[in-house]
């Protein structure tokens, strides 16, 4: 038996980054290194490798890694995933293309639609119709899907999406089709709309299945590749996959279901600030991850992150609803703009700096990392301005080139614009904050919320360096800064439970609800949820939960209605009424009285149990240490440059309180004390921000042409 206590691993691809965390029985290790975009698992390896040599053990000891990543996200952006094709019911080939049927933008006259994923004349529909009440009305024409295996070889396709019409209800017609197709193209995977997605709603089912089709192939292959790569370092624990939905999966079911690791990589973030806002008694926190390619924003309020059933991915209007890709999958709601260190900076024809969304990457990466990059990017503006040392920047493991970043800023925007140094740098920070509390001000006003009143927490490689300058934007006053920031999202996985969601749709009246059927349908979803979960965390005790999704009848939406965990009966259909009505008073303030509710669909979540951090106790109050050294930066209120200490953060202990302008450095971040803050680091080790003064505030216009 092992001696040694438990090892942890969680890893987190970014696109510009790959970061790993190490969780030992009293410590905590990191480790951030370049992405390797043709082969992500080179920087996994590499990653891994420098992690276990901090802590002087070999890969074989670690007993789990858990892994998130951006891959399939990038996939569908870039549109680099499958050749895919999609079967569906005779007369429905251009729903994908008829989306909702309406305009996103109704007065742009050059509006333009996503395309879809999967092109007309690679859609093919066959002869076959299941009614919403799960009848056959149209048996299936075999003989049409036998013709399509030689058109589908002839086209080259890499793999197949099958959704057809109320498949949701009676998925008989898609599993024959998927049998047909095996039995002459076994190579070939396959996604069924009744299982990536079985919720009715045509359009965002098809849309669903075809992404799950479009990136199964490659995110199958990586995995595969990854795996192989591990055993042969001698890793033999387990390796599980986190979701979007905050929850973590085992390798088999990532494989058959990647579209659910679209957004896994920021949700191990906001799982980090959920626990931070327990452990620190923040009854509102407005997550803030910042890293090389993106910053995703997420609100979190009593230690809960906001969730949601669906979202967009690759918007063509970033801030517009209806512009993207919509996908129906459990999902931590939050936002995401190209705002990170590689985001390339630029003057539009309108003579206005431009900041994203694309970005520099790992390859070549900014200007400063002597890649051979030449744009101006947001980590060029960030030496420029004095924030970052550019010998210890990433544990001095990449020595930052600033002559190279300057001349990328005065091509880019000083000369342009005729603006001396640091003027342009200091442009281009300010546009990326401005862009970054534009979209935080928006995503709290549509969910009624005032920032004000919320408490930052900033982790990632970038956000650190930002955090102040976009608190001061928005209004916040306090900010927390978690040990171990630069590599905050694998931080958060490490705490993430073993989680499966599944949800069916089942149409029921309330007043007329069939116990019998419902619980059938709940005990068929009890099934494949808990078969996903046991297979990976064994014997684990495991936490239900279920919830009906309701409206009035007649309404365009429904509302989520936790029900309890046993099996209905016909009482319960005055118990299902008055928890909706319950739920629909706290979120309208009004009830509609005597009209009935029904329910569309059904969710049930099983989870390993998870325990909230201990609270903190504030430590004694220390003394201000003296700084490490003295560097010259950029005040972005008046634009001089002022004397700044710097203070390295392993170095300061419990109760330190520093006043800002300061500099406060580790190997994966630096993080910024503006003059007019003070920092202090609290009981766990995280470093709290506070204002003591009130702050200049950019005004610079949130139009959607300077957004990132």
């Amino acid at each position: 038996m092992n001696a040694f206590p438990s090892l942890r691993l969680a890893v987190d691809i970014g696109g510009t980054f790959t970061d790993v965390a190490l969780a030992m029985a009293t410590e905590r290790l990191t480790a951030k290194v370049l992405t390797t975009p043709q082969a992500p698992e080179r920087a996994v390896m590499e990653a891994l490798a420098a992690v276990c040599a901090k802590a002087q053990r070999p890969l074989r000891d670690v007993e789990l890694i858990i892994h998130g990543t951006t891959l399939a996200t990038n996939a569908l952006i870039e549109r680099k995933g499958a050749c895919t094709a999609l079967i569906t019911t005779e007369g429905f080939r251009d729903s994908l293309e008829i989306g909702y049927e309406n305009r996103f933008e109704q007065y742009d006259v050059h509006l333009e639609k996503a395309a879809p994923l999967v092109p007309r004349h690679l859609r093919y529909t066959v002869p076959e119709r299941m009614s919403a009440c799960a009848s056959v009305l149209r048996r299936l024409d075999e003989c049409v899907v036998e013709t399509l295996v030689p058109v589908l070889q002839d086209a080259n396709i890499e793999s197949i999406a099958i959704g057809l019409l109320h498949s949701y209800a009676n998925p008989a017609h898609e599993q024959r089709i998927r049998d047909i197709l095996r039995g002459r193209l076994p190579m070939l995977p396959m996604s069924l709309s009744s299982e990536v997605s079985p919720e009715m709603r045509e359009y965002e089912r098809l849309s669903t299945t075809c992404a799950n089709a479009y990136v199964q192939p490659l995110m199958a292959g990586y995995l595969e590749r990854l795996e192989s790569a591990l055993r042969a370092a001698g890793f033999a624990g387990a390796l599980l996959l986190m979701t979007s939905g905050g929850g973590i999966i085992g390798l088999e079911a990532a494989k058959a279901f990647p579209i659910r690791l679209v957004e896994s990589g920021p949700a191990g973030g906001a799982i980090l600030a959920s626990r931070i806002a327990l452990e620190c008694a923040l009854e509102r926190v407005l997550s803030f991850d910042m890293g090389g390619t993106t910053a995703k924003i997420c609100l979190i309020d009593g230690g809960r992150p906001q969730t949601s059933r669906a979202f967009e991915v690759a918007r063509a209007y970033r801030f517009l609803k209806g512009s993207g890709l919509p996908l129906r999958i459990p999902v931590i709601e939050m936002v995401e703009i190209g705002a990170g260190g590689g985001s390339i900076a630029r003057v539009d024809p309108l003579k206005r700096v431009a900041v994203g969304p694309d970005s520099a990457g790992a390859e070549p990466g900014p200007a400063c990392y002597g890649r051979s990059g030449k744009d101006a990017t947001v980590t060029d503006a960030d030496l420029a301005l004095g924030r970052i040392d550019p010998l210890a920047f990433a544990g001095g493991r990449l020595a930052l080139d600033a002559g190279a970043a300057q001349t990328a800023i005065d091509c880019a925007i000083g000369k342009p614009l005729g603006l001396e140094a640091p003027f342009g740098a200091m442009a281009i920070s300010e546009m990326v904050d401005e862009n970054m509390a534009s979209a935080a001000r928006v995503h709290a006003v549509e969910r009624g919320q005032d920032l004000a009143a919320y408490t930052l927490v900033a982790f990632g490689g970038a956000a650190p360096l930002h955090a102040a300058r976009v608190a001061e934007k928005l209004g916040i006053t306090q900010i927390v800064i978690p040990s171990g920031a630069g590599v905050g999202s694998a931080v958060g996985m490490l705490a993430a439970p073993m989680a499966y969601e599944v949800t069916r749709s089942l149409y029921q009246r309330v007043r007329t609800l069939d116990p019998a059927a419902v619980n059938a349908q709940l005990e068929a979803m009890r099934k494949e949820a808990y078969g996903v979960v046991e297979g990976s965390a064994g014997a684990a005790s495991l936490i239900e939960t279920r919830t009906a999704y309701m409206r009035y009848v007649g309404q365009g939406h429904e509302i989520a209605v936790p029900i309890d965990v046993r099996p209905l009966d016909a009482s319960d259909r005055r118990t299902l009424q008055a928890a909706f009505e319950r739920e629909y008073r706290a979120q309208f303030g009004r009830i509609i009285a005597d009209l009935d509710a029904e329910v569309l669909s059904w969710a049930l979540s099983v989870s390993t149990p998870t325990h909230a951090p201990p609270r903190l106790a504030e430590p004694l109050a220390q003394t201000m240490p003296a700084p490490s050294g003295r560097q010259q930066v950029i005040d972005p209120a008046s634009g001089e440059p002022i004397d700044a200490a710097v203070f390295r953060r392993d170095a300061l202990a419990l109760g330190v309180r520093i006043r800002g302008p300061a500099l406060i450095v580790e190997d994966e971040t630096t993080t910024v004390v503006s003059a007019g803050w003070e920092a202090v680091v609290n009981a766990a080790g995280y470093l709290v921000l506070c204002r003591s003064r009130p702050a200049h505030v950019s005004t610079l216009p949130a139009r959607d042409e300077m957004r990132i």
